[in-house]
């Protein structure tokens, strides 16, 4: 699944791919920010780990979990 993460003052933004479920990842935002935690933790599917201050997420896109497809349309 990719997550797209945007951070404030900031041009680019912070994006991967993760093997966790969409569920995860917005229970992992949503604690943070009702929480009051000052940062969130996610992994990528490489085995890297992100840590992201609160106060600085603009916006948290998670794509959907849909297998790509491969081979050719008719």
């Amino acid at each position: 699944m990719d997550i797209r993460i945007g951070i404030a003052n900031s041009p680019r933004e912070i994006s991967f791919e993760t093997s966790q479920t969409a569920a995860d990842v917005e229970k992992t935002v949503a604690d943070a920010l009702d929480g009051g935690k000052s940062y969130i933790t996610l992994a990528d599917s490489k085995g890297k780990t992100y840590l992201v201050p609160v106060a600085s997420l603009s916006y948290v896109e998670v794509g959907t979990e849909e297998n790509r497809r491969v081979g050719f349309v008719s």
